[in-house]
């Protein structure tokens, strides 16, 4: 950093211990700290609870904040500039209102896609093999197997839907199971191709998969990607995996499909509304979400809080990623993670 920079504050929502500890020393490692302050907060940006930036030209923010006009109009009102996102994507923020309120943002665009691809081929396997069931089983003693027969996933096709960093790496571990892997995107993928993926239109992959995984981002044209039509064209007893982003799933037509036995089974790391409930501990608490709720009921249905990106590679990443991109925005450099 220029000796020239003016020292700011910067405030860090929806903190956790895990995120203090990776950000404070990585800060401190690249010399973000102690030339500028980073203020951490448990709460949730919201319209809110913006004011407890009041006085920080940056706020760093995470999937499930909500930077909506009315929070981004109270940022703007206690001198916030910019706002950094720790992650990748970008849906929980209002980019048209940013631009007007003169506030870049910038993202995270990768940090470990490993991690998020590992986390899918976790839920697929321990679905399949019913391992989720047999852990409880085993510690009550009961060794018994009835109920807990799985399939051979080599041989079986498996179907990815988005194929970038994320969605390539996991069809890299499905053709290492032996399967054949079908994938579709709007632009194909050269290292997805390398590991023998064919690239087929949605129909198709609805049609043949046994194993459907999502990794795309939740725009406008995704939302609700998995519906009632899409669900009824799928084969019987198919597996859903879902460990991007929750709106991409109609969860009314999830259930509807999983009461019909139409699917098989469904591992999710992610859930549409799950900023309610994710990243906090609610153990005896009501859980107002009949969607949520429901899922909960079903034997053949695992649900993980949004942890597939949660290994210590991927959280130094993610700090040493908003470190950079806070000192090009104090020098005034390019912002080459910004939103556009």
């Amino acid at each position: 950093m220029s000796p020239a920079q003016t020292a700011i504050k910067i405030a860090f929502f929806s903190s956790h211990s895990y995120d203090i500890e990776s950000m404070k020393r990585i800060a401190k490692d690249d010399n973000v700290t102690p030339k500028h302050e980073l203020k951490f907060l448990t709460p949730r940006l919201d319209a809110n609870s913006a004011t407890l930036a009041d006085g920080c030209v940056g706020v760093c923010i995470f999937v499930n904040d909500v930077a909506d006009e009315a929070a981004l109009r109270v940022l703007a009102a206690g001198g916030t500039k910019v706002v950094f996102l720790r992650c990748a994507g970008f849906d929980m923020i209002d980019l048209k209102v940013a631009k007007e309120l003169g506030m870049p943002v910038i993202r995270v665009p990768a940090y470990s896609p490993y991690a998020v691809a590992e986390h899918a081929a976790s839920l697929m396997m321990i679905l399949n093999r019913k391992i989720h069931r047999s852990y409880n089983r085993t510690r009550e003693l009961n060794f018994r197997l009835a109920g807990l027969l799985g399939f051979d996933v080599h041989g079986k096709t498996i179907g990815v839907v988005g194929t970038g960093k994320i969605g390539a790496l996991f069809a890299r571990i499905a053709a290492g199971f032996g399967c054949k892997v079908l994938a579709y995107d709007v632009v194909q993928n050269p290292e997805a191709l390398s590991y023998g993926v064919e690239y087929v239109s949605l129909d198709e992959i609805w049609a043949q998969a046994d194993i459907i995984s999502l990794h795309v981002p939740l725009f406008p044209s995704t939302k609700h990607l998995i519906n009632a039509e899409s669900i009824a064209k799928m084969k019987q007893g198919v597996m859903l995996l879902n460990t991007s982003r929750g709106g991409l799933i109609d969860t009314k037509a999830l259930v509807n499909g999983l009461k019909s036995q139409k699917i098989g089974s469904v591992g999710l790391d992610v859930f549409e509304g799950e900023g309610e409930y994710f990243y906090s501990d609610r153990s005896g608490s009501i859980i107002a979400d009949d969607d949520l709720a429901r899922l909960f009921t079903f034997p053949n249905v695992l649900i993980t809080g949004h942890q597939a990106y949660f290994t210590k590679e991927a959280l130094d990443n993610i700090a040493h990623t908003t470190m950079t991109n806070i000192q090009a925005y104090m020098a005034k450099e390019t912002l080459v993670n910004e939103v556009k």
